[in-house]
C-alpha cells in the first residue's frame, strides 16, 4: 500500500465519520450524558471490541454470507433494534438516580451494551467487506494491509466517539437544573433514536 493510497483511504474514513450522528454514537452521547465521559469510555471499548470481530469477519469472508441472507441479516438487524429499545425504555421509566459520577454504573455492563450495540448491527462487517478491498494492493502482502486498514479506522472512530462523549457530557453539565429522571428520559430518548436509525438503515442483500 502506498503512502498516497493511506492518505486516501484515511481522507474517505474521516469523511465517512464527518456525517449526522449514527447508532454508536447516540449510544455515547446517551450514557455520556447520564454517566459522564470518563465512565462511559467503556461504552467505546465494547464498541471498539466489536468492530474488531467484524473486521475479522469481513477479512475471512463472512460478510458474504451475511449479505446473501436475507433472514440472517434481519434478524441480526432486529435484535440490535430492539435491545436498544429496551435500554431506552428502561431508562425513560426510570425515576431519579445517581448523577454522572454514578458508582452504579459498572465498567461490565456499560462495555457489555457498547459491545452488543455494535455487534448487531450486521451493516458493519458489509461495510467493512465492501471497504477495505479498494485500498488493498494485491501484488502486496495482504494481511500487514488489513491491520493498518484496521487499526486506522479503529483510531479515527475512537476518537470521533470522544468528541461525541465530550459534547454529551457538556450537554448534561448545561442541563444539570434538571431533574435526574429529565437526563434519563433524554437519555433514553436518544437510545430509541439510535434504534430508530438502525431500524430504517437498510442494506438490500444480494440474490
Amino acid at each position: 500500500m502506498s503512502v498516497e493510497t493511506y492518505l486516501l483511504y484515511l481522507a474517505a474514513v474521516a469523511v465517512f465519520f464527518a456525517t449526522p450522528p449514527d447508532t454508536s454514537q447516540l449510544l455515547i452521547v446517551s450514557n455520556a450524558m447520564k454517566h459522564g465521559l470518563r465512565r462511559s469510555l467503556w461504552v467505546i471499548c465494547g464498541d471498539l471490541s466489536a468492530n474488531v470481530l467484524q473486521m475479522t469477519a469481513a477479512a475471512f469472508g463472512l460478510a458474504a454470507i451475511i449479505a446473501t441472507s436475507a433472514q440472517a441479516f434481519g434478524w441480526i438487524k432486529w435484535l440490535g433494534v430492539a435491545y436498544l429499545v429496551w435500554i431506552g425504555l428502561r431508562l425513560m421509566l426510570s425515576r431519579g438516580g445517581q448523577g454522572p459520577s454514578a458508582p452504579a454504573a459498572r465498567a461490565t455492563g456499560l462495555f457489555r451494551m457498547g459491545f452488543l450495540t455494535s455487534m448487531t448491527n450486521p451493516f458493519a462487517v458489509v461495510f467493512f467487506a465492501a471497504l477495505f478491498p479498494q485500498f488493498i494492493d494485491p501484488h502486496m502482502a495482504i494481511l500487514p494491509q488489513l491491520v493498518i486498514l484496521g487499526v486506522t479506522y479503529l483510531a479515527v472512530d475512537g476518537v470521533t466517539l470522544l468528541l461525541w462523549g465530550w459534547a454529551g457530557e457538556r450537554v448534561a453539565q448545561r442541563l444539570a437544573k434538571l431533574s435526574m429522571t429529565g437526563i434519563n428520559r433524554i437519555s433514553g430518548g436518544l437510545m430509541i433514536g439510535a434504534a430508530a436509525l438502525l431500524g430504517f438503515k437498510d442494506i438490500a442483500p444480494e440474490r
